[in-house]
Order: C-alpha cells, then structure tokens, then sequence
C-alpha cells in the first residue's frame, strides 16, 4: 500500500470537509458555533404594575437592594415604587414630598437615599418611608456648607460618610460625615481635569473610590475620598447615569458622545448606549437599544408610540444578582428589565 498517497488523499478529504462546513455555516447561520457574545431581550412583562399606582412621570432614579427588589423613584404621583425582580408589586410612598426627584440609592444599612433638584436637599428615609435625615435645607438654594444648589445625586460609604454631586448649580462634591456633618468640598465649573460641567451622577467601588459621570463633558473623573483626582476617562459615552455592583462591574448608561451644545440646540441623545467597565476603564461589554419615537415635545411625550426596548433618555441604570439590567427612561416614563441572553434556540426551519 501506498502510505504517502494514502496520507495525501485523507488531508485532501479533510481539508474538502473544512471547506464544505464553512461554507454550510455561513450560508446556514443557525448551525454556526456558540456565540461569545451576550445579547439583552427585554422583558415586556415587568413591572406589573396596579392600577392604583401611577405610571406618569421620568424615571430618575433607579437601585437594586440586598433582596433583588427594584426601586425606582420618578416624578409622578407615585414617586417611590418598588416592585420584585419577577415584577410583582411590592410598595409604593413619597406623595406630594417630592418637586423633581433625580436619583435614588440605597444604603449599606438598607434605608433610602434621594435627590430632588427642586427642593435642594439630599434625604434619607427607611425602607417604609420614614424621614430620617435632611442635608441641605428644603426649598434654598446656595452653595456654602448647608446648603446645594440642585444636587443630582449622593453615595454613602460602608462607614456612613456621604458624598453629594452638587450637580446643576455648583459643579462640586460636598463630603458629609454619617451624622450629616460638611466635612470638605471639591470642584467647579470647567473642563480641566478636576473641575466638572454637570457632575450627574456618583458611585463607590470596593476600594473606596469615587467614580463621577461628568455629564455634559462625556467623560467620568475617578477620586479618593479626599477628592484627589485618580483617573478620567474620556470621549467613550456621555454618561447619564452610573453603578457598580459587587464584582466592581462599572455600568453606565447614556449615549454616544456629541457637543452638548451644537448650532445653538442641546440634542440630549442621538442613541441609547449600556456600557460596561472595569475599574482601570477599559470597556468590556458594549450594548445599544433603539431610540424611540414620542413626538415633537418631550415634555408632553406621548409615550404610547413606544415599543418594548425602546428608550428615549436612559438615566439610570442597576444590575441585579443574576445579572438582569434595569435602566430609568425619563422621556419614555418608565423602567425596563433587559434580561442577559447567551444561548437561542435554533431558528426552526421553514
């Protein structure tokens, strides 16, 4: 027997085989290996809300506590709402408290913190509702020790210190101890590194630093506690809205970047971006939902023309344990549950 041309003929047939199942994979997408990628479906289910909660208002604000219940705070009449990750209602309070809710978090102790912009003050409250803390004083405006000018946003250390971006009239970060005490403040208005167009939103990884979504300058400035600046990273999303879950997952949520102000008009997005990073800034996961259609005037948006997955504003954004996204739309007035998808079933031939 001929053992060379036997060798010949076998890696003929082979390499023949690898061309003929390239060819099939390609021209048969259905047959192709499992993709790396993961892909969010959103869930048109969630939440399942009564008919005796309202469900008029931007969603600003958005947290996922210790037991994977959703709390979302919007302006409406309903401005706290909290619903299970399967959707189901769970409570609602915080009528007629609030002017212009922006963001909720929720502490290490479990009680719940919030920003209205209106009233200038950041308030914690427990779980059922209760006022338990004021900073700032309600209805003043300023920008001394005791008092902000339109705050979006606060983070509270595992120790109880507070950190506030005193966002839309000071472009500052005011420390506070846990007893509500001013202990420093840092920044201003401007584009150099350490200064700040919109400070918008504020988050802490584990190693106690402080992360800013600089709004309006598309980027997010990294801190220590003592407002040293550590990092900025820059040109990658205007970012609306931050947070970092347990694994130092940093989330994102916002649009690609663009001048905030352009030919005389401020276009807020161009299109709905998730992105995700670790803590040294580089990207790994990269996912986008359609901009949606609400008519001519956002302010008087009719949200009716939306589909599920679209958005138009995404402001807030909040990972669950098991890795499901939910992100505030202030435009779309409503929160959604995106659900990670890795595997499909095969597409059933016709």
């Amino acid at each position: 027997m001929n053992y060379r041309y036997s060798v010949l003929t076998l890696m003929s047939a082979l390499a023949a085989l690898s061309l003929f199942i390239d060819q099939t994979v390609a021209q048969n997408p259905t047959h192709a290996v499992a993709p790396t990628i993961t892909e969010y479906d959103v869930d048109p289910a969630w939440p399942q809300r009564p008919e005796s909660i309202s469900g008029a208002g931007w969603v600003s604000g958005l947290a996922v506590d210790d037991k994977d219940q959703v709390w979302f705070f919007r302006k409406g009449p309903d401005p706290v709402q909290v619903y299970s990750a399967s959707g189901e209602f769970v409570r609602s309070w915080g009528k007629d408290r609030f002017l212009n809710p922006h963001q909720l978090r929720i502490g290490p102790d479990g009680n719940i913190w919030v920003a209205d912009f209106g009233l200038h003050v950041v308030q914690k409250f427990t779980p059922e509702g209760e006022l338990l803390q004021t900073l700032g004083v309600r209805g003043e405006k300023g920008d001394d020790e005791l008092h902000f000018n339109m705050p979006t946003d606060m983070v509270i250390t595992p120790k109880g210190d507070i950190f506030v971006t005193d966002g839309y009239g000071n472009r500052r970060i005011v420390h506070f101890d846990k007893d509500g005490k001013f202990v420093k403040a840092w920044g201003s208005y401007g584009t150099e590194p350490g200064k700040f167009v919109l400070p918008h939103a504020i988050q802490l990884d584990s190693q106690g630093l402080l992360y800013v979504a600089d709004r309006n300058s598309a980027r997010i400035q990294i801190f220590t506690q003592e407002g040293e600046l550590v990092d900025q990273w820059s040109n990658l999303i205007m970012p609306w809205g931050i947070s970092i879950n347990k694994k130092d997952e940093v989330w994102v949520c916002g649009s690609s970047p663009h001048w905030w102000v352009r030919d005389g008009k401020a276009p807020e997005y161009k299109d709905q971006l998730f992105m995700r990073f670790n803590t040294d800034g580089r990207v790994q996961q990269v996912w986008s939902i359609p901009l949606g259609d609400i008519g001519e005037n956002k302010d008087k948006p009719d949200v009716s023309r939306l589909k599920p997955g679209e958005a138009v504003g995404v402001h807030c954004i909040a990972q669950d344990s098991q890795g499901n996204l939910y992100v505030g739309d202030i435009y779309g007035e409503r929160a959604q549950k995106f659900v990670p998808v890795t595997q499909r079933a095969p597409a059933k031939s016709k």
